[in-house]
């Protein structure tokens, strides 16, 4: 069966909600807007549904002017994005980047209802990514997550009760690779574009969270222990870089140009 991409998400606010897209553009940085703003608490340092598991509730949009945020029992946030605000150094897994205050409307939007002091900010400067020679905004560390449809299928069967593919927040998600068959590409063409895996994805306590509730368990961690460990910790999709960019659409086909 030929590949195709099945799915293209972009996270506006990093660890929000996600946006199911039928059309996106791939920027260097990945798909355009994705973790263009990021919460962050007194000292800088990002929130994530590691730390506040109730961020998997916020459901984001953005048409690169007004951001608006839905949340339950809560009003919309409808924000005007700004470049003129107070320039802040901020803290991404550990790593230093740059972003700017979106003001104390729209951060106390959000303190009250994660009920902690917290900020808004919107990505601006450059972020290097560790491996690849890419470039990034507020993602952990690589502009795009790429799994295989098929990946989560054979996970799911080894499980008492199957998990959605929006556990694992993934950029693309393509069908036809095989199960882990993202693990042994390079380089794949989707659409007219090229992107490269350049590392393992290593899997988290939010995998564990449901993104409709924010609730806790203990899959997938419990089963990918069981046969997905590998160099860093539990291995679940790849880390992918892109080498052209371009216009991408559901149902592009995807061929694989270098295997690994």
């Amino acid at each position: 069966m030929p590949a195709t991409l099945t799915e293209l998400n972009v996270y506006p606010v990093k660890s929000g909600g996600g946006t199911a897209l039928r059309a996106a553009e791939l920027t260097p940085a990945g798909l355009r807007h994705d973790r263009e703003f990021m919460l962050v608490d007194a000292e800088g340092r990002s929130l994530t549904q590691r730390d506040t598991a109730a961020l998997a509730l916020l459901r984001p949009s953005y048409d690169g002017e007004v951001l608006t945020v839905t949340a339950p029992g809560a009003a919309p946030l409808v924000h005007k994005a700004h470049e003129d605000g107070e320039p802040r150094e901020v803290l991404v897994q550990r790593k230093e980047a740059r972003g700017v205050d979106q003001g104390d409307e729209a951060a106390a939007w959000f303190a009250d209802l994660l009920g902690r002091e917290c900020r808004l900010v919107r990505f601006t400067g450059r972020r290097e990514t560790s491996r690849g020679g890419g470039v990034a905004r507020f993602q952990d560390g690589y502009p795009l997550l790429l799994i295989s449809a098929e990946s989560l299928a054979d996970l799911n069967g080894r499980m008492a009760a199957p998990l959605p593919m929006n556990r694992f927040r993934p950029s693309l998600v393509v069908e036809g690779l095989g199960a882990f068959g993202e693990d042994g590409v390079r380089l794949l063409r989707i659409g007219g574009t090229v992107i490269e895996a350049v590392k393992p994805c290593t899997r988290c306590v939010i995998t564990t969270t449901d993104q409709e509730t924010g609730e806790r368990g203990k899959e997938p961690l419990r089963t990918l222990a069981s046969y997905r460990s590998g160099e860093g910790g539990l291995l679940f999709g790849q880390n992918c870089v892109p080498r052209t960019v371009g216009g991408l659409a559901v149902g592009d086909p995807v061929e694989i140009v270098e295997a690994r």
